[in-house]
């Protein structure tokens, strides 16, 4: 897998999505990518505490990412203040 690859398509998937964030006081940005594929997040602003932050998460990202980059298995969050 060439993580660099990998990562301008997660970088572009994710600005796909932030206007919508955005318009909800929220954001996101990319912690990591795993050797197995595990893209790492950490959502911001009123995204790190939303009851709807999953489904943005699975519906809105891992599915755009999945589309441009197959090598993805998965998109996780961490907790904001979480290192990894």
């Amino acid at each position: 897998m060439d993580k660099q690859s990998v990562k301008v398509k997660v970088l572009a998937a994710m600005d796909q999505l932030r206007p919508f964030l955005h318009a909800d006081g929220g954001d996101m940005e990319l912690v990591k990518i795993k050797d197995d594929g595990t893209v790492i997040v950490r959502m911001l602003g009123a995204c790190s505490d939303c009851s709807m932050s999953l489904m943005t998460l699975k519906a809105g990202l891992e599915e755009a990412v999945m589309k441009v980059a197959p090598e993805v298995t998965s998109v996780v969050a961490i907790d904001q203040h979480e290192m990894v």
